[in-house]
């Protein structure tokens, strides 16, 4: 019937039935207003508020009677009232830990301990910041780029009802609505009744490589990046889009993900099964430590920022970079026309830009988002042997390996990037872009500076890199000082909880989920060539939790080696890991077995000496595991015996190198 009226207009097709599902909704869901408070607490209910009034009152008239006996009943009646009600709320929380309801068993333990997010919405009255935002996260946009589109034949991909209706069913309920206004709640709730108009929908557009404008329509919440704003760019355009498009997009994104090669960009840890900081991380440190593990050498480390690199994306150049990698050519038009043309306002608080139309850049917040920019910079790879650009998302670092000081390859890596950058439209952010050198020489040199642009790039002696804080001497003790600060203010929660009277499993839970993923995150990359200081330090702060609750914690010892197995097992099976090749299994007779790291002196063929040359599954992942001193060269392997089901397993590892276990 909409196909039918709109005359197969794709737009107005779209427009009609997402009119007619939010004027069903206007028409069936009521409209409910509740005010709040900011210092109202969940279990304060309409009977607490009657007896406060009553103490209130009772004050009063005492004050001017002078006899208080009144405001004292009053005043036992509402701490007895209230402390009914804290004992209800906590068994509330307790049954949602029990059902399994973390949305309100976390919601709970918010209003118990006080917690308040860092960063609040925006709240400032200027009328004009909308359209001042919205200029500025255009400044982007390049006009001179042609948007032709070639013709080609129409594209071959197509959906099932099925297909939709599954995908709809998964959409989180509690989703904003997008610009068209449809609830996420309704279109689960109806996900079987709309999913046969939408696949329809969803398939002419990709039929004629042309997606609904009402679709691609985009309204820009900014986000403060830090408390204080004192600037624009202090401001994170997140975008706010379709619910509808956004499962047209996961449709599409499965599609591309599985015509793409699974050695493409071995590098980029982002987005990628099996891959995460942990991986870009632990490959970083082993790329520079092995280097350095050789005569006169030191290593370059350039952590690269970007200026908005996801609004910089421009759609020609990559459909190009798409049909290099195979892609059918119908479907980079659909890209192509999905990235330009779209409509875009800025709304801060009531107050609404005019809208803007954009031909370049991916929004931030859609699903294609971040598969596409990956694919936009795959491109983006090493020249030289020696270098090596490692990427996580829009992190990227360039590890240059310099041996006998000769750094022409590394600064000409520098020079080659930045010049793919002003190919590919994408802004250096000089004054973010950090560089740290590594050199553990006895008589070190003076390192001349990089230049990008004419500008110097700060040297730094520490870097927080993908969360890890990593320094120039290659040791975890900044890193070390500044999570177990943090873990320590997360106690004086955790202190309050128990105030609370919440039961030892719950505050168990509590310390699983905001106190050891603080202290063992990304431990697989850092923990195993920690001092014992550095270790003592953190352990005392499980103890700390551990009296707070009242229950066993597991120690970070156990957690890391726990982690170090699921990780190292991981790696094993794919094959296209890049640290696959670390891990070299013996002959078929010995299955399970993997071969250590070869003795290159006698001090390291006596310490093989003492134990096996191989090492039996469950295989370890550690990143070295032995406390790690500049000075100490005499010795690059070192025996670690730890004791596994009983068993008394001895694994060789590097003592520089911080690689996987084998």
């Amino acid at each position: 019937m909409f196909r039918i009226a709109s005359d197969n207009n794709s737009d107005e097709y779209a427009d009609s039935v997402c009119e007619f599902i939010r004027t069903c909704v206007e028409d069936v869901v009521p409209i409910a207003t509740i005010k709040t408070f900011p210092n109202q607490k969940p279990w304060i209910d309409g009977s607490i508020r009657v007896k406060l009034k009553a103490r209130t009152t009772a004050f009063n008239q005492g004050k001017v009677s002078g006899n208080m006996t009144e405001y004292k009943q009053c005043s036992y009646s509402l701490r007895k009232a209230i402390k009914q009600a804290k004992r209800q709320y906590r068994d509330k929380v307790e049954s949602q830990f029990n059902g399994s309801d973390t949305r309100g068993m976390w919601q709970g333990l918010q209003s118990i301990t006080d917690y308040r997010k860092k960063s609040s919405p925006v709240t400032d009255q200027d009328v004009l910041l909308p359209g001042k935002l919205n200029n500025f996260f255009a400044r982007f946009e390049d006009n001179t780029v042609p948007l032709t589109r070639p013709a080609t034949k129409t594209c071959g991909l197509s959906f099932t009802a099925a297909e939709v209706s599954k995908t709809f069913k998964r959409v989180n309920p509690r989703k904003a609505a997008g610009p068209d206004g449809i609830p996420s709640r309704a279109l689960r709730a109806c996900a079987d009744q709309l999913a046969g108009v939408f696949t329809d929908i969803f398939n002419q557009s990709l039929y004629r490589s042309a997606v609904p404008t009402c679709f691609k329509r985009a309204t820009i919440v900014p986000v403060p990046k830090k408390a204080k704003v004192t600037e624009l760019n202090d401001y994170r355009p997140v975008a706010l889009t379709s619910v509808i498009m956004k499962c047209f997009e996961r449709l599409v994104k499965d599609h591309i993900t599985s015509t793409l090669p699974d050695t493409l960009d071995p590098l980029q840890f982002a987005y990628r099964p099996n891959r995460s900081t942990d991986d870009a991380i632990s490959t970083t440190l082993h790329t520079a430590l092995t280097h350095l593990d050789k005569r006169n050498t030191y290593v370059r480390m350039l952590f690269i920022d970007y200026s908005s690199a996801f609004n910089t994306i421009v759609p020609s150049k990559l459909v190009i970079k798409l049909e290099t990698l195979g892609l059918d050519p119908a479907l980079c038009n659909w890209v192509l026309d999905f990235l330009t043309g779209r409509p875009q306002v800025v709304r801060v608080c009531n107050n609404i830009s005019t809208p803007l139309i954009l031909n370049t850049g991916a929004p931030q917040g859609c699903v294609l988002s971040p598969l596409l920019y990956s694919l936009f910079t795959h491109d983006c790879v090493a020249t030289h042997a020696s270098n090596s650009i490692i990427k996580f998302a829009d992190d990227t670092t360039v590890v240059g390996l310099i041996t006998n000081n000769d750094e022409t390859a590394y600064r000409e890596e520098v020079r080659a990037l930045g010049v793919w950058c002003q190919e590919n439209n994408l802004t250096l952010n000089i004054n973010k872009t950090k560089e740290m050198i590594v050199d553990f020489r006895k008589q070190q040199r003076e390192h001349p500076p990089i230049h990008i642009d004419g500008t110097v790039v700060e040297r730094v002696a520490s870097f927080k890199f993908l969360g890890i804080h990593i320094t120039d001497k290659l040791n975890w003790s900044t890193h070390t000082d500044s999570i177990v600060k943090k873990a320590q203010q997360r106690l004086f929660n955790l202190r309050r909880l128990k105030k609370f009277g919440l039961s030892p499993k719950a505050l168990t839970n509590f310390y699983r989920c905001t106190i050891e993923s603080i202290l063992a995150g990304c431990i697989t990359a850092w923990y195993g060539n920690c001092t014992a200081l550095n270790r003592k330090a953190i352990q005392r702060v499980v103890r700390s939790a551990q009296r707070i609750t009242g229950g066993k914690l597991p120690a970070l010892q156990d957690t890391y080696t726990t982690r170090c197995y699921r990780k190292a097992i991981k790696i094993i099976k794919d094959i296209n890991h890049p640290s696959h090749c670390l891990f070299t299994p013996l002959s078929s007779r010995r299955r399970g077995q993997y071969r250590c790291i070869k003795a290159g002196t006698e001090t390291e063929k006596q310490l093989l000496s003492q134990g096996h040359q191989t090492v039996k599954q469950p295989p370890l992942t550690l990143s070295g595991c032995c406390q790690h001193t500049v000075n100490d060269t005499d010795s690059t392997l070192a025996t670690l015996i730890m004791g596994i089901d009983g068993k008394l397993c001895k694994y060789i590892t590097s003592h520089f190198k911080q690689c996987y276990l084998i």
